[in-house]
């Protein structure tokens, strides 16, 4: 049935098999933000239910209004919290249905009467007992995430709905890459054609399973978009050989930049003090440590530097970014 706790509606459930009166903890959290503030304390009992262990951590006096037509009843019931519990609103047990002569009928319609007046009956609605955490009903992609245990319901929600708005920026699998617009990098080298022997270098030797991994890691970016092949009537003015590097047992492309480096032109956008990024940082709701999948791959090279980018491998030619620009162009990026 339907009562008005604090101005507000909520389900109570009037359970003949429940010897004293429960609520979830979760249900609190999510309707009642003060909450902790009135839990009373109690010894630490456990509950049953089914094949589960439930461990109370405090009682919560609610005062229920009971709604008739002709004049409501005021409840003053003592609540269990139960720390693991998932039930969808207050459970009535049978401590308080004995103590305000609470008896359940079912004739047309369940409903209960309260005290001696049996004449003055309460509609009673069934609901369904269903899991109240809401992180329980999250699509498949979701539920292998791990949350602090120091975040409560609402934030994992709230979390939830940034990752969901900004999918694309953490795109796995077969997931097409977002390309972030209005950033992209520029080279600007220090001299001149002819460029010197440096800046035209072939593939370095690779072994037959070095080659096998280059392959399929360029196989990868191709998929992604993130490279192109260049057709053999294109002009390739720098090339710069690739390489694997193995940690762990893993293997990771690297294109071997160095020799660009020594000549192009550092930006010289100033990267901001600590101090400075932490007060701008005052006010974030949310602060993330981890790194978008690729995302240095999700921002593109400008067109005129195209041919500055260019990494040479065994079978073909490919264009693709590394530069020690990166750095320098993830500050604007991020701020844009």
């Amino acid at each position: 049935m339907t009562v008005c706790i604090d101005n507000a509606q909520h389900p109570l459930i009037i359970d003949s098999g429940a010897h004293c009166s429960i609520v979830a903890r979760n249900y609190l959290e999510n309707h009642f933000p003060n909450w902790e503030k009135q839990l009373l304390p109690t010894k630490a009992n456990s509950f049953k239910r089914a094949s589960r262990k439930m461990t109370s951590i405090g009682t919560i006096i609610k005062e229920e209004i009971i709604p008739h037509r002709k004049s409501n009843i005021r409840l003053n019931p003592e609540f269990v919290v139960l720390n693991d519990a998932h039930i969808q609103g207050f459970l009535l047990g049978t401590d308080y249905q004995g103590m305000y002569g609470i008896d359940i009928y079912n004739s047309k319609n369940w409903h209960i009467t309260i005290g001696t007046n049996k004449e003055k009956k309460f509609s009673l609605y069934i609901y369904q007992i269903s899991s109240q955490d809401p992180l329980e009903e999250l699509p498949n992609e979701f539920r292998e995430g791990q949350f602090s245990t120091a975040l409560k319901s609402k934030q994992k929600l709230s979390l939830l709905k940034i990752l969901r708005k900004n999918r694309p920026a953490f795109a796995i699998g077969q997931e097409p890459l977002v390309k972030i617009k209005g950033h992209d990098i520029e080279l600007y080298l220090d001299v001149e054609r002819p460029y010197p022997p440096l800046l035209r270098r072939p593939p370095y030797p690779a072994s037959l399973e070095t080659r096998k991994e280059i392959e399929k890691h360029i196989n990868e970016l191709l998929d992604l978009d993130v490279i192109r092949n260049i057709g053999h009537n294109e002009i390739v003015k720098i090339t710069t050989p690739v390489l694997i590097t193995w940690n762990n047992g893993k293997c990771r492309l690297c294109g071997d930049l160095r020799a660009l480096n020594n000549y192009t032109r550092a930006d010289r956008y100033p990267i901001p003090r600590i101090p400075h990024a932490l007060d701008k940082l005052a006010k974030a709701k949310y602060i993330t440590k981890m790194d978008c999948i690729k995302g240095f791959h999700q921002n593109g090279v400008n067109q005129t530097s195209l041919n500055y980018s260019e990494s040479y491998v065994i079978w073909t030619y490919m264009s693709t970014q590394g530069c020690h620009l990166a750095s320098e162009m993830h500050q604007p990026t991020s701020k844009g």
